[in-house]
């Protein structure tokens, strides 16, 4: 279709719109020989080639349920120590299908203001009555679960969920979780955690900070497409928890199964990414020798660990230092709203285990060169 239909004639004027904001994006070119300093393959594992049986043919629960499928989803339990995990196409899919089948109208959803748009769809989804709180405040959790319903252990009827993520993707923060469990507790409530970014890069063998703090979730998700250098997610848990998933997610059901070959290659990454520490503590090394360049020049980056947030505030100087960057030879994003809240435009910078110390002073010789003290 060449023309316009009128019913969609109004986007000309949106569109228009965006680029006067300065909020228009378009797809990103990757030049030869640019150094990527905006992915989220930590361990520098996506690049690897695999093969394998391309597509599953139809929905797990008709016939394209495969052995990679299942193969991959114990791998996961075992190396996480819960009874069973559930695969899902995407980080996405897994949050939107995962809350929505748990929640339920009557119930409480207690959700950090900076949680995944993944994570806002899946409580609106539910139906529940959703309370955003404060990023990071426990005080304000605790008052929401006060106030909230409580279900008696094991029986029907309303019950509420914390949810969080476990680090931050935008500002590399993260949560008071063993509080948030003694909260859950003390209240009846689940827990529920997104280990998207933390998974397979913190904590001990890689398994996430839940892990790392000593708590337990009772819903854990992670992503395959990040530090396991392939695609698709998981939700991991109790026998029930899969179970319920598997007949009542929708985003699981009315979907053609992962893909066989992402499946296998997702295995392959979670065997390397916990058969190598090394390249966890490379990733530990290339984001404190980013983070203490970048201070350096005067830059302080948000949190800590491997992503690396540098707010610059305004949106099109932003998109400027993103794209002078480009210019030499460094890719890196310049992040605006809707990801981040208005005026709090920023790069964010990730460091991987590909990353060398050549990159890395690279980097901050051209951050050097832009600023002449400008950008901090």
């Amino acid at each position: 279709m060449k023309h316009t239909p009128p019913a969609l004639a109004y986007l000309r004027g949106e569109l228009a719109r965006l680029e006067g904001l300065g909020l228009l994006r378009t797809p990103a070119r990757r030049p030869d020989g640019a150094v990527l300093f905006c992915s989220n393959d930590y361990l520098g594992l996506a690049d690897r080639v695999t093969s394998g049986r391309a597509g599953s043919g139809a929905s797990r629960l008709v016939s394209g349920d495969r052995d990679e499928h299942r193969e991959l989803e114990r791998a996961l339990a075992s190396w996480l120590g819960t009874a069973g995990a559930q695969l899902f196409s995407s980080g996405y899919a897994a949050n939107v299908g995962a809350l929505s089948a748990l929640a339920s109208e009557g119930d409480l959803v207690v959700s950090d203001e900076l949680n995944h748009a993944s994570i806002i769809d899946g409580a609106r989804l539910s139906r529940a009555k959703v309370v955003i709180v404060p990023h990071l405040d426990v005080a304000a959790v605790e008052r929401a679960l006060v106030a909230g319903p409580r279900a008696k252990e094991g029986a029907p009827g309303p019950r509420s969920w914390v949810v969080t993520e476990s680090y931050f993707s935008m500002d590399a923060d993260t949560p008071d979780l063993q509080r948030l469990r003694a909260l859950c507790d003390e209240h009846g409530a689940g827990l529920y955690v997104d280990e998207a970014h933390a998974v397979g890069v913190m904590g001990p063998e890689g398994r996430g900070l839940c892990a790392a703090a000593g708590v337990s979730a009772d819903v854990l998700v992670g992503t395959l497409g990040k530090a396991f250098g392939a695609s698709g997610a998981f939700v991991a848990g109790c026998d029930e928890l899969t179970r319920w998933l598997w007949n009542r997610a929708r985003s699981f059901v009315f979907s053609t199964g992962p893909s066989p070959v992402a499946s296998h290659a997702g295995l392959e990454g979670l065997h390397l990414a916990t058969g190598s520490p090394e390249l966890r503590n490379r990733v530990a090394a290339a984001a404190e020798m980013l983070r203490a360049g970048l201070r350096e020049l005067g830059i302080a980056p948000l949190g800590w660990g491997h992503i690396v947030p540098w707010v610059v505030g305004d949106d099109r100087r932003a998109t400027e230092i993103a794209r002078a960057l480009l210019e030499r030879g460094f890719i890196v994003v310049a992040i605006r709203p809707p990801s981040v809240a208005p005026g709090t435009a920023r790069l964010r910078l990730t460091a991987t285990a590909a990353h060398t110390r050549t990159d890395i002073d690279g980097l901050l010789a051209a951050v050097r060169d832009l600023a002449g003290g400008s950008f901090t």
